[in-house]
C-alpha cells in the first residue's frame, strides 16, 4: 500500500493532493512537494470512504482540532455523535474519538462512518480496558488495538513512543508531574513490567500498520507541562528530542508525521517552543494543545487557551487542539465543545491573518463592509457563530434580522456613528 508521502516522493499528485490545493488556493505541485519533505501531511486513512481531506502544516492555514468521546462513567453513540455534529457545524476541521468506556469500537465506528473529517485516537485508551492492571498488558494487545482501529478507519493515532524510562524520573521535580493519561499509563506500565516504552522498541511494528492503511502518526508529548511550574522543563525537551529521532524512521518508511505539543505554557515561553519543536523535529508539523497560558482560568480554559494557541498560530503551529469551559472539571457537552469550537477558530483565524495568508482577510473585510451597510443578515452569515450572533442580536433588535436597517443595534439611530459618518462623508463627497 503506497502512502501520500510516497506517492508525493514519487512526483505523484493524488486526488487528495487536488482536494487540499483548491481549498488552500496553493498548486498541487506545491502540496505534493510539502509532503514530500514532511513539512505538510494528508491525513487519509484509506478505508476512511466519505473523507474530505485536510492539509495540516506551516503552509496552509492552521487548524483546529475537537475532542470527542465517551467516558467510563457515560456510554452512548448518539451524544457522542451530536457532539461530532456540533464540532463540524462550528467549523473543526478534525476531530478526535478518545473515548475511554465501553462500546468503544462502536462509538469510533459511528464517528468515522459520519464523520468527513479526519478522525484521530489515542489507541492506549482502549487498550488499557482490555484488563485490570495497566502492566498487564502485553505488546500484542497494544498492537492489536493500533490494528483494529487503522482497520476501522481512523486517520491519525496519538503515540506515546517518545516517553522513555529515562525520561520519568525528570518528572519527579514536577508540581504537577505527568499530566497526560497515555504519558502516566506507560509511564506506570514501564515501572512495574521494568522494560522500556514499547511504542518505542517496537517502533516498525508500529510504522507497518501505518504504511498498510496510510495512518498518519501524531507522536504524543506525554510529558507536556500540566501547569506552569513544570514548562519548558528538562523532562518536556527530553521527550520531544526522542520525537524528532521517530521522526525520521518514519518518514524513511514514507508515513506522515505531527508532533504534538505542550498544554501549559506561559505566554512568553511559546515562541521558543515552537521554534524548539522546528529544530528538533526537523520542521515537522506542531500540533499543540492550547497551549494554556494561565493555571487559574477554571471554567474559562478555552480562552485562557485561544489565547495561547494565537500565539502558538502566529509562530508556526500548524494546528491547535481545542480546550473546551470544562477543561479540568469535566467531561465536554455539546455546548461546551460548540464554544471550545468557536474560541479555537478565532485564535487560528487571527493567526493566518497576522501572517499573511492568502484571501484570510477576505471575510473580516466583506464583514467590515456588511456592518457599514447595516446588512444584518449578511453580518450573520459571515460570523464564525451566526446562529449566536443572530441570537444575541434578535434580543434587541428582531426586525433587524429581516433586512438592511439604517442604525446600529447598539446606539440607535440619534447616536449611531456609522450613521452620522455616513451623513457628514456623503455631505463632505458631493462638495468636492
Amino acid at each position: 500500500m503506497s502512502t501520500q508521502m510516497q506517492y508525493a516522493r514519487e512526483g505523484a499528485i493524488t486526488k487528495e493532493m487536488r482536494v487540499v490545493a483548491e481549498s488552500e488556493g496553493l498548486t498541487p505541485e506545491f502540496v505534493r512537494d510539502e509532503i514530500a519533505k514532511g513539512t505538510l501531511l494528508i491525513c487519509a486513512n484509506v478505508n476512511h470512504k466519505n473523507l474530505k481531506p485536510i492539509g495540516i502544516g506551516v503552509a496552509t492555514r492552521c487548524k483546529i482540532n475537537a475532542n470527542i468521546g465517551n467516558s467510563s462513567l457515560r456510554s452512548d453513540a448518539a451524544c457522542e455523535l451530536k457532539k461530532l455534529n456540533t464540532a463540524l457545524k462550528y467549523g473543526a476541521d478534525a476531530v478526535m474519538d478518545l473515548s475511554t468506556g465501553t462500546d468503544i469500537n462502536k462509538i469510533r465506528q459511528v464517528i468515522i462512518d459520519n464523520s468527513p473529517a479526519p478522525v484521530g485516537t489515542v489507541p492506549m485508551y482502549q487498550a488499557v480496558e482490555l484488563v485490570e492492571n495497566v502492566e498487564d498488558l502485553t505488546v500484542d494487545q497494544m498492537f492489536g488495538v493500533i490494528e483494529t482501529q487503522a482497520k476501522q478507519g481512523v486517520d491519525f493515532m496519538t503515540i506515546h513512543a517518545g516517553l522513555l524510562r529515562a525520561h520519568v524520573p525528570l518528572a519527579c521535580k514536577r508540581t504537577t508531574g505527568i499530566v497526560s493519561r497515555g504519558g502516566a499509563l506507560l509511564a506506570q506500565w514501564m515501572n512495574k513490567n521494568d522494560k522500556e516504552n514499547p511504542f518505542y522498541t517496537h517502533f516498525d511494528r508500529l510504522l507497518d500498520i501505518c504504511v498498510e492503511y496510510d495512518v498518519s502518526l501524531s507522536l504524543g508529548d506525554g510529558l507536556r507541562p500540566g501547569s506552569l511550574a513544570d514548562a519548558s522543563d528538562a523532562a518536556q525537551f527530553a521527550e520531544l528530542k526522542t520525537l524528532g529521532e521517530l521522526t525520521k524512521k518514519a518518514w524513511a518508511r514514507n508515513v506522515q508525521v505531527m508532533i504534538e505539543g505542550p498544554g501549559h505554557i506561559p505566554f512568553n515561553e511559546i515562541e521558543m517552543n515552537v521554534k524548539k519543536e522546528v529544530e528538533l523535529c526537523h520542521g515537522a508539523p506542531f500540533y499543540v494543545l492550547g497551549p494554556i497560558v494561565t493555571d487559574i482560568a477554571a471554567g474559562y480554559d478555552h480562552i485562557a487557551s485561544a489565547i495561547g494557541g494565537t500565539m502558538a498560530a502566529f509562530h508556526g503551529v500548524s494546528m491547535l487542539c481545542y480546550v473546551t469551559p470544562k477543561e479540568h472539571l469535566g467531561l465536554p457537552d455539546e455546548d461546551d465543545v460548540r464554544q471550545g469550537v468557536i474560541a479555537h477558530k478565532i485564535a487560528a483565524h487571527v493567526a493566518d491573518v497576522a501572517r499573511g495568508r492568502p484571501n484570510a482577510r477576505d471575510r473580516d473585510d466583506a464583514m467590515a463592509r456588511a456592518r457599514y451597510a447595516f446588512d444584518w443578515p449578511r453580518q450573520f452569515e459571515l460570523a464564525l457563530d451566526p446562529d449566536r450572533a443572530r441570537e444575541y442580536h434578535s434580543t434587541m433588535n428582531p426586525s433587524h434580522n429581516e433586512g438592511p436597517s439604517n442604525f446600529c443595534s447598539m446606539c440607535g439611530p440619534k447616536y449611531c456613528a456609522m450613521k452620522l459618518s455616513q451623513a457628514a462623508l456623503d455631505k463632505n463627497s458631493s462638495q468636492e
